[in-house]
């Protein structure tokens, strides 16, 4: 007999998004399971980071509703909102988005000290990241210091850091070399497994698709298509 499937860490019902005139999402519903890796692929255009900005309340949408655990996000405040993606979501984009003016170490613990940590413990939560994601020995480095790939690894660590039910990606290979984008992925899928976080990654590239169990295509707006791997 089969188990019963768990509900679903993040749900989207019937999401709808215009600036202006144009539609850029039109009726997106999907359901996103703790622990899974989901791929979001389409053309320039296609709707799919807009969909990310919605799944994880950076914007509202204006029809329709996003759940984390049961919770509709859109209704809540801008400070309940901004809470959530601080504890609940982690973020990967495409540049990493570090603090040029802040060490390693203290990029990745930001979010922890932000969220009432104190300063000596956050930056033990977060140096634990570095030996596993390679990067022991760089941890009083900033960013400019590091390569593309050593900024993209503290990314990951500053996104593991809180532990969140959704680690959301956006592009996070667009800016590195194949070899390193490979490297950057396998990160990025390993230790989110490990911490038991679903993956949700925008990408044009399908050598980053792979790394996912399945592969949701978006085409004006709205999904077209969706490919579970072998």
């Amino acid at each position: 007999m089969s188990l019963p499937t768990p509900p679903p860490v993040l749900s989207v019902h019937a999401l709808g998004k215009s600036f202006g005139p144009t539609p850029v999402l039109r009726d997106v519903s999907l359901e996103i399971q703790a622990g899974t890796a989901t791929a979001i692929m389409g053309p320039s255009g296609s709707g799919k980071s807009t969909l990310l900005h919605c799944m994880s309340g950076i914007v509202k949408p204006d029809s329709g509703a996003v759940l984390l655990a049961g919770q509709h996000i859109q209704n809540l405040g801008e400070n309940d909102r901004s809470r959530l993606r601080r504890e609940a979501f982690g973020f990967v984009f495409q540049s990493g988005q570090l603090l040029p003016e802040l060490p390693a170490i203290e990029n990745v613990a930001l979010p922890l000290i932000l969220g009432g940590a104190s300063i000596r413990d956050a930056k033990a939560t977060a140096n634990a990241f570095f030996a596993p994601l390679g990067l022991d020995g760089l941890q009083d480095r900033r960013p400019g210091q590091m390569s593309g790939g050593q900024s993209q690894r503290v990314a990951i660590a500053r996104a593991l850091a809180t532990k969140p039910s959704v680690l959301f990606a956006d592009e996070p290979t667009g800016a590195l070399d194949a070899q390193t984008s490979w490297e950057v992925m396998r990160l990025l899928r390993e230790s989110a497994q490990q911490i038991g976080s679903a993956l949700v990654v925008v990408t044009h590239d399908l050598e980053v698709a792979r790394w996912c169990d399945r592969t949701l295509v978006m085409q004006a707006g709205s999904l077209t298509a969706q490919q579970v791997a072998a």
